[in-house]
């Protein structure tokens, strides 16, 4: 087991940032990483991605947190990400090229699976875990319908999690969940709310801890 899926087992919860200014981006991780969330990921679609990816890099990256991408769909993408410092590259797809590039280089890639079909692909590719999406849709008696046949391969479920269901999500069997706007309010964010941010962020992993 790499230290990625090891964190990602240990620690249960990726905090999603899609659209985060850079001007807050530094302040945010900080709040996040305070509530006790290690796995940050900065999606590919954000404007700056990869100079917040840097910076966040640089000053949490190499201590308790580890800095990663989301949102990316193919190779220039994860070597854009890479070249930028990130230690994992998540997809919302399944591109074999970017799992083998990532197994290659020795970073961990979870890519977006929701057959059984694509979830064996990626781990014979080389994925070390898949990210089930989008769970808001498929909902979480689908992840323990396919986690029955399927429970040797890690499961990142994203999509739909909340305070009052994410003990559901890890019983039907997740690893871990991904998780967005219902973690990070950006809008706490931009009003220099960081205490909330940080409060919500610790309901969240204590919930996760609970399970």
């Amino acid at each position: 087991m790499s230290e990625l899926l090891d964190m990602l087992h240990q620690h249960k919860i990726v905090a999603i940032l899609r659209g985060i200014e850079a001007q807050h981006a530094d302040r945010a991780a900080q709040a996040i990483i305070d509530g006790g969330v290690r796995l940050l990921e900065v999606t590919m679609n954000t404007d700056g991605a990869t100079s917040i990816i840097n910076q966040w890099r640089t000053k949490f990256g190499d201590g308790d947190a580890r800095i990663g991408a989301g949102t990316v769909l193919d190779v220039e993408m994860a070597r854009e990400a890479v070249a930028a410092g990130a230690q994992f590259i998540i997809s919302p797809n399944l591109d074999e090229e970017v799992v083998a590039y990532g197994a290659e280089r020795g970073i961990s890639v979870w890519p977006g699976c929701m057959t059984p079909t694509e979830i064996v692909r990626a781990w014979k590719t080389g994925a070390e875990a898949v990210k089930v999406f989008p769970m808001a849709s498929l909902g979480v008696k689908y992840l323990a319908e396919i986690r029955a046949p399927l429970n040797n391969i890690p499961m990142l479920a994203t999509g739909g999690v909340d305070i009052d269901n994410i003990g559901d999500y890890f019983r039907a069997g997740a690893c871990a969940v991904g998780m967005g706007s219902k973690l990070v309010n950006l809008d706490w964010i931009r009003a220099g709310e960081y205490d909330r941010v940080t409060e919500r962020v610790r309901q969240f992993v204590d919930a996760a801890a609970s399970v």
